[in-house]
């Protein structure tokens, strides 16, 4: 836990990706399908699905999901006050690791939010 920088963290694992794409193209083409389905705006908005895949990433104590849905829902912008509240709905139903989990995504919130 606790990675230097969201920023430098997205930027890695996207070059990363990259390469898995270019050499398992139909792994990435169809998980790139099923993200496209599942965040597609329907009986939910696109924001209350992005914010949904944080908290599971949250509790599933994930530092690149974290880094990426951070990175998306301040693009959208999506309010503080949703996004701190659905922080706290992640650290009840994940208790103590998911608390520590939400911390690096109030961090990776202000690393994102910084202008430049």
């Amino acid at each position: 836990m606790s990675a230097a920088s969201y920023k430098t963290l997205t930027h890695d694992l996207n070059q990363a990706l990259a390469t898995f794409r270019s050499e398992q193209p139909e792994t990435m083409t169809g998980f790139s399908a099923t993200a496209k389905a599942a965040l597609a705006p329907g009986a939910l908005s696109a924001e209350h699905k992005e914010l949904m895949a944080l908290a599971i990433g949250i509790a599933t104590h994930c530092e690149g999901c974290i880094g990426f849905h951070v990175k998306t829902l301040v693009r959208m912008g999506v309010p503080r006050e949703q996004f701190m509240e659905m922080l706290a709905v992640a650290v009840y139903m994940g208790g103590g690791p998911s608390l520590m989990y939400a911390a690096e995504a109030v961090r990776a919130h202000e690393q994102f939010s910084e202008p430049g």
